[in-house]
């Protein structure tokens, strides 16, 4: 009985320090298995870093590469593009685009624009024709939407022609098309109906008395007789007849 008790504690004390031994080889596995994970994490994310950094280096040269003026053309372009849905909803539904468009503008906001306008060109009056000529010239060029599909076509057409040089027969061969024909003829009634409204200069009056000694004490005594004419004409007539006190 005796040995079979002894035998059994050597059994028990035999698993245990098998066990303990487990133990003791299974910690520095784990250690090494946490770290070797730590180092694949730490390996992948630098480099998801590397690839983001040289997209951004890709993205950042070429903003660099395009004009300095490319955000404002591309926020003029995907205004127009909505602009243009937006007209052809219109025009889908039977509905004036301007008037719809002019339900959503405020108070505000519309002033503001024309402020706006009046200061990008503003009409100083008549200086001269060489600024009246280069004014008009402005406003005729503002209108102008080029027919990129028709350059194109004519580019094609043209070959290496299309920028003529010194030895080239293009010149004078330009047929322009009905529709451009009929842009300048609906412009140029508008410059027609628009001088009609011009009042012309008033011719001079050898009656009208002579009380200025040049052009501009003449515009000066004519507005002060407008506003202040009623008030002195009785002076006047006095001071012409003598009798005034």
């Amino acid at each position: 009985m005796f040995s079979c008790c002894e035998t059994m504690a050597s059994c028990s004390q035999d698993s245990a320090t098998a066990t303990e031994e487990e133990r003791t080889e299974t910690l520095p596995s784990q250690k090494r298995e946490e770290r070797l994970r730590k180092f694949r994490e730490l390996h992948f994310k630098r480099n998801e870093a590397r690839k983001l950094n040289h997209q951004e280096v890709v993205e950042e040269d070429k903003r660099l590469k395009l004009p300095a003026n490319w955000e404002a053309k591309k926020a003029r372009l995907e205004w127009e593009l909505a602009e243009d849905g937006k007209k052809k909803e219109c025009a889908a539904r039977g509905e004036d685009y301007d008037r719809v468009k002019l339900l959503e503008i405020t108070a505000d906001d519309a002033e503001r624009w024309e402020r706006k306008k009046k200061k990008k060109n503003p009409d100083t009056g008549f200086a001269g024709y060489a600024e009246a000529q280069f004014r008009q010239y402005q406003r005729l060029t503002k209108q102008i939407k080029p027919d990129l599909e028709g350059y194109e076509k004519q580019r094609e057409d043209c070959g290496e022609d299309f920028h003529p040089t010194s030895n080239s027969l293009i010149y004078g061969t330009h047929v322009p098309t009905k529709e451009g024909i009929d842009r300048m003829v609906e412009d140029v009634e508008k410059q027609i109906e628009k001088r009609a409204k011009y009042s012309r200069r008033r011719a001079y009056n050898d009656d009208a008395d002579i009380d200025y000694i040049n052009e501009r004490n003449a515009k000066f005594n004519k507005k002060a007789e407008r506003f202040y004419g009623k008030y002195t004409a009785e002076i006047k007539q006095n001071l012409e007849r003598g009798t005034a006190v």
